[in-house]
């Protein structure tokens, strides 16, 4: 390869080098290939997103209903057997914290986390999360731990 014969990749490079707009002897001139009249010939054209030519758009024809609430906090499930899997596998210890749950990528740095009841705790642990569920918070407390709210 030498700098006499370089050129881009095969595909890289789209337009067919016949320039567009240059006048009526280049094959291109007049219309520019935009046809006649209408929005589209326009410059400064831009359609508008989910338009359709005036037909009701899809996001207007589809019935909607039920309720949105915009406060909504979303929290993040951990139930107690992932935690006793965790105990099992030495990668938890007796203490609890959001550090610990994102550090083991259960939880991450600004989520709100709620502990839920399934599965069976064995493991005396001080958990300090956002929130518990009653079936957790017992379960916790049963196996000697502690359920502390942030």
């Amino acid at each position: 390869m030498e700098l006499n014969n370089l050129q881009p990749a095969k595909g890289s490079v789209k337009n067919s080098g016949k320039r567009i707009g240059r006048g009526q002897g280049s094959g291109k001139g007049g219309t520019a290939t935009r046809g006649h009249k209408g929005a589209k010939s326009r410059s400064g054209y831009s359609k508008k997103i989910g338009f359709e030519g005036g037909q009701m758009p899809l996001q207007r024809r589809v019935p909607k209903f039920g309720f949105k609430n915009i406060n909504r906090k979303e929290y993040n499930g951990i139930n107690l057997d992932v935690l006793q899997a965790m105990v099992d596998n030495g990668r938890i210890k007796d203490i609890i914290t959001m550090d610990v749950l994102v550090e083991n990528r259960l939880a991450r740095k600004n989520d709100l986390v709620k502990i839920l009841g399934r599965g069976e705790l064995k493991a005396k642990l001080n958990i300090t999360v956002h929130k518990f569920t009653a079936t957790a918070k017992e379960a916790i407390e049963k196996a000697g731990g502690e359920a502390v709210i942030l």
